[in-house]
């Protein structure tokens, strides 16, 4: 047997040609280790995920605090962090802010919930059947280049001015990133694993669940994120139209007032809710996608 220093990691490799058959055939490597013995195998001192996930969300805190401290741009154009932490102390004293915030999430909720439900039908339609994409794909490619927005007049024409119009909206924009993703998922799973099933024995409603499913699933929470971020932004419309309550209703009536500080308080409400949903779609990601491994930066 010969051995070789290399490094501390063993690694056996055994010579199995006919001439050198035997226990001396074996030959044992110390590979050395390329990291220089600096790879990491987690630290105690660790910081969890969502803890650096927040250092972006803080750097722009950061330099928002600088550009109003400095001096750099007036309370007019652009309240400071003290200002808005102050309003936002009497907004949400009196109730006026929780009164506002708990209607929105109510709009976003249902539109949410219609949308993701009527896009996914639309998206097993037309990605399990060919006359379903015949029929339902051609027709969602023909309406998601038509502006959400541009519909709004005909949503109050048919509908009203109601809430049910509001949420129509939010509905009706989050429906396509549902939709166009999923479809996606289904078609992308790879013919190998379809045929693969089929050759152990599962049948259609087998392939579905075992293959389809799981191979879709990551298309569909891809919309799912747009989705979310779809219905906020339809949110601000949806809550300009005969409404006295809401966060978008809020934005509005400052700035009329000229309250810069309302109005930043409120885009920096958007933008938590948005980093909370989008966190939620991370655990949805990690509880469903378990079995996944992929590139996770370097």
């Amino acid at each position: 047997m010969t051995t070789t220093q290399l490094g501390p990691a063993d690694v056996t490799l055994v010579d199995a040609s006919p001439g050198n058959a035997g226990p001396a055939a074996a030959t044992t490597l110390q590979l050395a280790d390329p990291t220089g013995g600096r790879r990491s195998h987690g630290s105690r001192l660790s910081v969890p995920g969502w803890v650096r996930r927040l250092t972006g969300p803080a750097a722009l805190f950061a330099v928002w605090w600088a550009i109003t401290g400095t001096g750099l741009v007036g309370g007019r154009v652009l309240a400071s962090p003290l200002a808005v932490a102050r309003v936002f102390g009497d907004l949400a004293g009196d109730g006026e802010l929780w009164d506002n915030l708990s209607i929105s999430l109510v709009r976003v909720g249902w539109g949410v919930l219609f949308g993701v439900a009527v896009g996914l039908v639309l998206a097993v339609l037309a990605g399990f059947f060919r006359a379903g994409e015949h029929i339902v794909d051609s027709s969602m490619n023909f309406l998601r280049t038509i502006p959400i927005i541009a519909l709004l007049p005909l949503i109050i024409v048919w509908i009203g001015i109601g809430e049910s119009a509001k949420i129509f909206l939010i509905a009706a924009g989050v429906v396509f990133p549902v939709y166009m993703n999923t479809f996606a998922g289904i078609r992308g799973v790879d013919v190998k694993l379809v045929e693969a099933g089929r050759t152990f024995g599962l049948g259609r409603l087998g392939l579905i669940r075992r293959v389809i499913i799981p191979g879709a699933l990551p298309g569909f929470l891809i919309g799912l994120r747009w989705s979310l971020g779809v219905a906020w932004l339809l949110l601000v419309f949806a809550e300009q139209v005969n409404t006295d309550r809401g966060v978008g209703y809020l934005l509005t009536s400052a700035q009329g007032w000229n309250r810069t500080d309302i109005i930043i308080l409120c885009l920096v409400i958007y933008g938590i809710l948005g980093l909370l949903c989008d966190g939620i779609v991370r655990v949805l990601e990690r509880s469903l996608l378990s079995w996944r491994r992929g590139f996770t930066g370097t």
